[in-house]
Formats: structure tokens, sequence, C-alpha cells
């Protein structure tokens, strides 16, 4: 039976979000429905909502999601009504890459995740002018409500809040990840990271978890660079008074780093960065360039140094391993995400925009089911 239920929606990039009723299908065989606990706020949604890359308009985007099984499609064997999940981002479990444990480079990735419908075209979710594009990240979860799948759920327990767990699903998971799992991080070394937004200070925590030894943030805004000496970083460097990033760098490591880090996607940072890398560094690259954008450095350079660059898609993250593994860490008190948090109701979301983007708060997470902010 399809429901009504509340949902954010994205009609243009100049237009904020319209806060309003949306009917959503009944979860088919394969499909689940779950009642949306809170869902952070990222900047891949900002950027479909944007406009800058294809994603068909109007749209509920979102995928950040955690919340509570309501209802299970006739298929489904691993979650029933009642669990608590975290939602991440869709893969096929079928190609090479995901039975290799690497779904975050699915082959299937992009229309199981960018496509707004279905496989078959078809959106589950409506309002009173017609369809309204779904299935972002197989999740749309800026809802009240959300049809997902058992590839992107992962089961937690109720020792944690599960309003503020969902952005383990992609901002953190991306920037631990990148530290963990894809630069490989070795204890006692050195990385400089650009960028402390939530994807950078995960990767702060991520390299303060690896033990490394000298934790280096890039970053204009000096809220952030406080918060990310509080989550590990052992220096903060304002990119607004450096004249040469690597010069800087190597008055802390006289060799050059081990590691370095991009989460802003800027051109020039991504120079600056290589330059900061000892010889066989490994620059890892997060941040969503321009288009056209090509990588960094001088080929010479790169053969002379052994240096590496390194593209990561969501942290090189197995969501079904990678996220209870997360949550550990949070339990434990080596990943205290929730000092980045500012929850908001799920209506305030353009407030909530506009609060992270000013430096208010670092992840913003929207509560469907809040009255207050």
């Amino acid at each position: 039976m399809t429901i009504t239920t509340k949902a954010a929606v994205a009609y243009s990039g100049d237009a904020p979000f319209s806060y309003e009723d949306v009917s959503l299908e009944p979860p088919r065989p394969d499909e689940i429905l779950v009642k949306i606990a809170g869902v952070g706020i990222c900047h891949t949604d900002l950027v479909a909502k944007s406009e800058a890359v294809p994603y068909p308009l109007p749209a509920v985007l979102g995928h950040e999601g955690s919340g509570v099984v309501e209802q299970v499609g006739s298929s489904v064997t691993k979650f029933q009504p009642g669990d608590r999940v975290l939602i991440s981002f869709r893969s096929c479990g079928e190609c090479d890459r995901c039975q290799a444990g690497e779904p975050s480079y699915c082959r299937n990735l992009a229309q199981l995740n960018f496509s707004g419908s279905r496989p078959d075209q078809t959106s589950s979710l409506s309002n009173a002018a017609g369809s309204v594009a779904s299935n972002f990240f197989g999740q749309s979860s800026f809802a009240a409500h959300a049809i997902t799948y058992e590839r992107n759920l992962v089961r937690v327990d109720d020792t944690v809040p599960l309003e503020i767990m969902g952005p383990l699903g992609c901002g953190i998971q991306t920037g631990v990840g990148a530290v963990i799992r894809s630069l490989e991080a070795s204890a006692g070394s050195s990385i400089v990271i650009a960028g402390g937004g939530a994807v950078g200070l995960s990767s702060v925590m991520g390299a303060a978890i690896r033990n490394c030894a000298t934790i280096i943030v890039v970053e204009p805004m000096v809220s952030r660079r406080s918060l990310a000496l509080e989550l590990g970083a052992t220096h903060c460097i304002d990119p607004a008074t450096t004249e040469n990033l690597g010069d800087a760098v190597r008055e802390i490591t006289e060799a050059g780093a081990d590691y370095a880090l991009d989460t802003s996607g800027n051109p020039g940072v991504q120079q600056g960065l290589l330059a900061c890398l000892g010889s066989k560094g490994t620059l890892g690259v997060i941040g969503v360039s321009p288009a056209d954008t090509v990588p960094p450095g001088d080929i010479n350079t790169l053969i002379n140094l052994g240096l590496t660059i390194k593209g990561i898609m969501i942290g090189d993250s197995d969501p079904e391993t990678f996220i209870p593994e997360l949550v550990e860490y949070f339990k434990a008190g080596k990943l205290p995400f929730d000092k980045m948090v500012k929850t908001f109701p799920l209506y305030a979301i353009n407030e909530a925009i506009a609060d992270q983007h000013s430096g208010g708060c670092v992840k913003a997470v929207l509560l469907p089911n809040s009255e207050t902010i």
C-alpha cells in the first residue's frame, strides 16, 4: 500500500529544498522500507542538486540515512521489521569488483546510485505534480521513509545513538577509509590532510587510529582547525597565511610527508599537496574536482621521487564489514565523530545547509521526526 510521507524535494540548483508530502510505493520483493531516524547532509547531495553532475530533478536526495526497518519485500532474507540499520551506497554484489570485496568500485555503481530510478526506469516516489526521482545511493533519505536494499543496509545494536549514525555510511567511512584502507597509512608516518570538513576531520581520526606520528591539517576556518587538534591532529596550517605549503610542511617534517590527502577538490590545493610529499610518498584524492581537471604534478618529478597519485572512492569501503568496524571505534572513543554533528529537523534543511556552509557546524544531521532544533 502506498504511503504518504514527508520529504525535502530538490527542484533546481537555484531553488531551496521544498519540504512537502510525497507518495512512496510499498517495497517490491527485493526492497526494504526504512523509517528514517536521521540523515546527514553531504557535499555530494548539494552537487547533485546544483546540476553540476547529471541527476534528474525533481528528486529526493540524501544518502547518509539511519533508521528502523518497517517492511521487507518477499525475497529479503537478511533483515526484518524492527532492525536498527545504517544505510550506505548500493552495489550489485555480482560483478568482479563486488566479488573481490571492492563494492565502492562496483561495475554497476553509477546505474544503481545515480540514475534516479530503479533498473526498470520507474521511481518509487511521486508528488502532486508527478514522478519524483528516487533511489539516490539506493535510499533517497532526505525523507521520513526510504526504500532501500539488502546490499546497502548494515544492522547496528541499540547501544549507539541511531539518529546521528547515518554519516558513517558515506562521509565518515570515506575519510577514515581513505587513511586506513586506501592509503594504509603506517604507524609513525606523517600525513597532510587538506580540508577540515567532515571527510577531512574523519581522515584525521583515521590517522590517529593508525597511530600516525605527524598529522597536519590545512584548513582556513579557525574553528575547524581547533576541532582538528581536538580530534587528533598534531599541527594545523592556515592556507591564507602560508605562501608555500611544501615549505611549511617541511618545517614540520624535514623529509616531506609520507602521505597527503585532498578532500577539497581544488586543483591548486592538489598541486600544493604533491609538493609536500617526500620520496615514495602517496597523494590520495577524494574531493570531486571540476570537469577536465588533470592530475597534478610533473611526470619527471613523479618518476624521480617514486610518487603515487591514488584516486579514492568512498574510502575503498565494503560497508558490510567496515561500518561495524567504525561503530566499534566509536564505542571505544577512538572515532568521536559526534563532536562534528549538529542536528536540525528535516523541515529546516535549508537552514542546516547554510549553517554547515558558514562553518556553524561541520556535519549537519536532519531528524525527520524532530519538531525543534
